[in-house]
């Protein structure tokens, strides 16, 4: 198995998606403490926004380290795959 693009930095990810676990710890508490909505949607958007954060970091990772090693081999077809996937990525998080 290839090691991932965000392996150099998998400390630094792994510390923010576990605050981000504990910001949507606290969104629950909140739902069950009867917490004013806008309050609710209010910690909705930072935790969102938080992910999408983490999202950007494993892009950032992903093409520098996966789609950089494509590019520079030998391999055309593998290098259009991993360009392709990353694109794809791309969208989808353009989308959500």
């Amino acid at each position: 198995m290839a090691t991932p693009g965000y392996h150099d930095d998998k400390a630094a990810v792994l510390a923010r998606l576990k605050r981000v676990e504990g910001q949507v710890r606290g969104l629950q508490r909140m739902v069950e403490d009867d917490t004013y909505c806008i309050d609710v949607l209010t910690q909705v958007a930072a935790a969102t926004k938080a992910l999408q954060s983490v999202a950007v970091q494993l892009l950032d990772d992903h093409l520098r380290h996966c789609v950089a090693h494509a590019v520079q081999s030998d391999d055309r077809n593998e290098a259009d795959r991993i360009i392709t996937e990353a694109s794809r990525a791309i969208e989808r998080l353009v989308k959500s």
